[in-house]
This record gives C-alpha cells, structure tokens and sequence, in this order.
C-alpha cells in the first residue's frame, strides 16, 4: 500500500511511544490546530507544562514532533507534529501488539465519535449535507491482495481532498470538515 497523504509510518517502538494518552492528545492538537509550546499545550492535554514539554521530547525522538519556527518572544519553545497523520506498520507479531496498545488509546480518546455526531450534528444539518451523510456496511469477498487494493483506490480517491488542507486557498467556497471512518474487519479464519 502506498502513502498518498505524506504520513509518518511508525513501527512498533513508534506505536508504543505514541500509546499514551498524554502523547496523543499533544499530537492530535498539533496537527489540529498548529504550533504551540507545551504551556500553550499543557491546559488542553492535562498535563503542566513540564510534564507535556517532557512528552513533546519523547515524541521528537520518535519523529512524531519537531521544533517549529520561533514564535512569540523567543523564550519558549515551539513545536509541530512532523506531519499530517499517522500509519501503522504492523507486519510482525510485536508491531502488532503495539498496534492494538495504541488503537485502545485511541479509542478510548476519541470516545463515542459517531454516537457524539448523531445527538450533536446531524440533527442540524442542512438538507445538503443531511444527504452525504450516514453510515454503510458492505461485505465483500476479496483476497488479502484484493483487500490491500480497495485500500489503496479510496486512498488514492481521498487524497486530492487530503491534501487540500495544505491549500486553504484554493479550497471552494462551502467546503467543511467531513470525518470518514472505515473499518476493514476480516471475518476469522474457518475452523474445521
């Protein structure tokens, strides 16, 4: 699989630095909203400032974070996230492990995502959006490979759009944040 949206690939040691609740909500808020130090960071991650400016170390060594241009007086620190998002590779049984340490904090973070959009947004929005919006569930037959292609076309389909972030201004006129969740389940293996 490729990795059209330009994000940090992170192996087992990276998923484990990252699988920490501290951790996390400083990325997500770097890639959110931009730079920030750790004391701009610190009120919306429940940590002090020494604390998350220990975390923001943590992930530098990682690749996660980087310093960013001086801002403000140039007494404090600034930091961004290295990049827009995140993958995993989990191609070995540890990578693996990792991966789900790190899914449950994700999780857990982000709460009930669609149950939060169901009582809050959507019974607000215009009749335009109302249409785009909603869930499915198809089931398909495919190989590991096929799998691996579907992944890759809506991908590839998504990445204009991606990317566009990087562009606001030849973004259109109208356009809104849209989250897109996938889940792609294999059913276990048949047993005889």
């Amino acid at each position: 699989m490729g990795n059209p949206y330009g994000d940090i690939e992170l192996d087992a040691q990276g998923m484990r630095a990252l699988a920490h609740p501290v951790r996390l909500a400083i990325l997500t808020r770097l890639q959110q909203r931009g730079p920030s130090t750790a004391t701009g960071l610190s009120e919306h991650v429940g940590a002090s400032p020494s604390v998350a400016s220990w975390h923001l170390r943590h992930l530098a060594k990682h690749g996660l974070v980087r310093d960013a241009e001086q801002q403000g007086s140039g007494r404090e620190r600034w930091w961004e996230a290295a990049a827009r998002g995140i993958r995993f590779v989990a191609d070995d049984e540890a990578s693996r492990s990792a991966y789900r340490a790190l899914r449950t904090v994700i999780e857990s973070a982000e709460g009930d995502l669609v149950g939060e959009w169901e009582r809050n947004v959507e019974p607000h929005l215009e009749q335009e959006w109302a249409h785009v919006a909603g869930r499915a569930n198809t089931t398909v037959l495919v190989t590991p490979a096929e799998a691996a292609e579907i992944e890759s076309a809506i991908e590839q389909a998504l990445a204009p759009y991606v990317l566009r972030k990087d562009s606001p201004d030849d973004t259109p006129e109208g356009t809104r944040t849209v989250r897109i969740l996938r889940y792609t389940m294999p059913e276990a293996a048949e047993t005889p």
